[in-house]
């Protein structure tokens, strides 16, 4: 039996499982799922569950049943390349023939002092319960920070003053407009929402330091009772320790069927993976349904063939009743792109 194990059952995870039970699998191939949670958290949604606007019965998904598909619970440690060995906690190594990393990412800190320590992540979905009881146990009109004015600080800020209107909260983004990477238009519409809801954008902020009740930008103290960062990602430690080629946002270095060039039964997928986009659950799960033909390809002992990864647009909400987007070179705002980004989430959780 060859046994392939995937590392990770989020968005990539899960993409490639469903397309290698979509169609033929042959009978000397085992499958093996290791994830350290019973089920699938919706990681777009994280946000939601740390304002409180969500239940985290709301961005959860039962694994897939397949009756090839083993899945073993665990927390991954390290990964030895040379002995194809994956090393869990309070369990024992699993080999392995094949390798499909999709672990995800964590928080980047940027070698700010004090930030993994006094500030609350939105990166897991332990994490984010936990910066959830904080948020939510905060007194009437105490002051949150939310350092970093891309998609997720936005979304964050955005459900935070829907669930509590009595919070003082401010993005403190180091660009001169959030979302920075977006049009013009975009931006602008983002900021005129947030004046009239009374959440501030502080714009050039260079955060030096991170202390438990201030944030600095430089050697200016900010005051605050809850700073939540949202400010950079990296892929996980278990990626980091790998002595492998990375890019320089620390991603892994791949060839064009998405393998490690040195390690070629090893495939990577989304945000460990170095590809042409910024890392997001839609570019894992294309990239995902790719490997699955590889693998199919590899398994035939044909040669496999990818075309270029293409993704569909950017949806982002601003409350419940608002959104923005951007589909190709359009810009899209208002209730439109929430009532998508709505019926893109109810797919999503059918169809895994």
């Amino acid at each position: 039996m060859k046994k392939l194990v995937i590392l990770g059952g989020g968005y990539g995870g899960l993409a490639l499982i469903q397309e290698l039970f979509s169609g033929y699998l042959p009978p000397d191939v085992e499958v093996v799922l290791i994830d350290r949670m019973p089920y699938q958290g919706l990681k777009t949604e994280y946000y939601a569950l740390a304002a409180g606007t969500v239940a985290d019965t709301a961005v959860r998904v039962k694994f897939p049943v397949y009756n090839r598909l083993h899945i073993l619970y665990g927390e991954v440690t390290s990964i030895d390349l040379e002995k194809k060995l994956v090393n869990l906690t309070n369990n024992d190594p699993v080999e392995y023939d094949q390798l499909a990393i999709a672990l995800g990412c964590t928080d980047r800190y940027h070698g700010v002092p004090g930030a993994e320590e006094f500030t609350f992540s939105l990166q897991s979905f332990s994490a984010s319960r936990e910066t959830y009881l904080n948020l939510n146990n905060l007194r009437p009109y105490g002051q949150v920070h939310i350092i970093g004015g891309g998609l997720s600080g936005i979304e964050l800020a955005a459900d935070l003053r829907e669930s509590r209107p009595d919070l003082n909260i401010a993005i403190l983004d180091r660009g001169q407009r959030v979302l920075s990477s977006f049009p013009n238009r975009l931006s602008a519409y983002i900021q005129r929402w947030f004046e009239e809801h009374h959440v501030d954008i502080h714009s050039g902020v260079s955060v030096s330091r991170v202390e438990k009740d201030a944030v600095y930008n430089l050697d200016v103290p900010i005051a605050t009772d809850l700073a939540v960062w949202t400010a950079g990602i990296q892929p996980v430690k278990v990626v980091q320790d790998l002595d492998l080629p990375k890019d320089r946002s620390g991603r892994i270095l791949l060839n064009e069927w998405y393998q490690v060039p040195s390690h070629p039964e090893v495939y990577v997928i989304g945000d460990c993976a170095s590809l042409p986009f910024v890392p997001s659950a839609q570019a894992a799960g294309a990239q995902a349904e790719q490997v699955g033909h590889v693998l199919k390809a590899v398994w035939r002992e044909d040669t496999p063939k990818v075309s270029p990864l293409k993704l569909k647009g950017t949806l982002g909400s601003l409350g419940k009743h608002a959104g923005f987007g951007l589909m190709g070179s359009t810009s899209v705002m208002g209730r439109v792109p929430r009532i998508l980004k709505s019926g893109v989430l109810w797919k999503s959780k059918r169809h895994y």
